[in-house]
């Protein structure tokens, strides 16, 4: 695929574009906060650009949707990378797959035990031997392989002995999969964990599986590999604009697709020595104007001391539904850039964006 043919994504809409919550929770957003998260729906578009540039094909890229794509809105994220030509999604339950399964050919439930086989676009892991007997008759599954993360999946050596049990309890093979313990950071781990996949492979070949797509990339995964020869790549991280890696690894530079905004409540005028918040904690040294911003631990934003993008910090306490700062505002961005905001608060950006309360309003910009 040609840099030209992948920038032919569209990106722009003709109108605003703004898509329900996830099918697990209520329209909440009219009645509790006012804050908001804004997609860039550029950004978005950009990184799906800079994954197929590595995968040489959009119909070789399977998106990452659970957990509320990543807390970036699961309908929102969906319908963006339909536009974008993405053909494939993941997924972590049988809910989801079927709230967005009209986007996609094919949608990988990852941890879900169905009670009737879905359609024939929604495939099911297989991650030990029990799900085998779970599963209903006539459900598509995609065997997930233990390469060494030790989490989920059979042991490569039973392969086959996993084969004859899907085929004798009326299961349809997809698909084989494993997952890299880390991908992301500098050492063997990857190389051998790729080579115990790649031995998989040549044996359920000679065991003439057919019909069979076969992964193991996940983000880091993709970019540390020097060529991409597999089926798909599962890819989150990267699409989501926080995959950041170690700088020897050849990794474009993705963009934030997610920022955290905050709407002003009030405000008053402090003078020096005043305290503000729970406890006191926030001591006034400079006089002068402080409002009140309507987020807080209710809505997912960490318990902690925090500066803001523009250099301000949260004065005192956060409480749990807002924070003080200095100055008036009418609304303060939280976050840019969710990988730098993990920073400051010494977790990582998964942590921040899918911790963030369904219930606050996503926006596509």
């Amino acid at each position: 695929m040609t840099n030209a043919a992948v920038r032919t994504i569209p990106t722009t809409f003709t109108h605003a574009t703004q898509f329900t919550l996830p099918y697990l929770y209520a329209d909440l957003t009219k009645i509790f906060s006012m804050s908001q998260i804004e997609i860039s729906r550029e950004n978005f578009f950009y990184n799906i650009n800079q994954i197929a540039n590595k995968t040489q094909s959009l119909e070789k890229i399977a998106l990452v949707l659970k957990d509320n794509a990543y807390g970036h809105g699961l309908e929102i994220v969906a319908n963006l990378a339909a536009k974008a030509g993405v053909r494939h999604a993941v997924v972590r339950k049988m809910a989801e797959a079927k709230l967005i399964e009209h986007l996609f050919e094919t949608v990988l439930v990852l941890t879900d035990t169905p009670l009737s086989a879905p359609s024939s676009k929604i495939r099911v892991a297989v991650n030990d031997f029990g799900d085998i007997e779970r599963l209903p008759k006539g459900c598509s599954v995609e065997l997930k392989v233990d390469t060494g993360m030790h989490r989920n999946g059979i042991e490569p050596k039973r392969l086959e002995e996993a084969v004859e049990a899907m085929e004798e309890a009326g299961l349809k093979l997809c698909g084989v999969m494993t997952h890299y313990r880390s991908a992301d950071e500098i050492g063997s781990d990857f190389f051998w964990q790729k080579k115990r996949f790649d031995e998989v492979r040549s044996r359920g070949e000679k065991l003439g599986l057919k019909g069979v797509r076969w992964h193991s990339c996940n983000s880091a995964a993709l970019f540390r590999s020097g060529t991409f020869e597999e089926d798909i790549a599962r890819v989150g991280i990267a699409a989501y604009g926080c995959l950041r890696m170690p700088k020897p690894f050849n990794v474009p530079k993705f963009r934030p697709v997610m920022s955290l905004w905050a709407e002003r409540i009030a405000s008053r005028d402090l003078s020096v020595g005043a305290r503000v918040g729970y406890g006191g904690d926030g001591e006034i040294e400079k006089a002068g104007r402080v409002s009140s911003y309507d987020i807080g631990y209710g809505d997912g934003w960490p318990r902690a001391a925090y500066t803001l993008p523009d250099g301000r910090s949260i004065l005192g306490r956060v409480s749990m539904d807002i924070v003080t700062i200095e100055g008036d505002d009418e609304r303060v961005c939280l976050f840019y850039d969710a990988a730098e905001a993990a920073k400051r608060f010494g977790t990582i950006s998964y942590e921040i964006m899918t911790g963030l309360n369904p219930a606050i309003k996503r926006v596509v910009v």
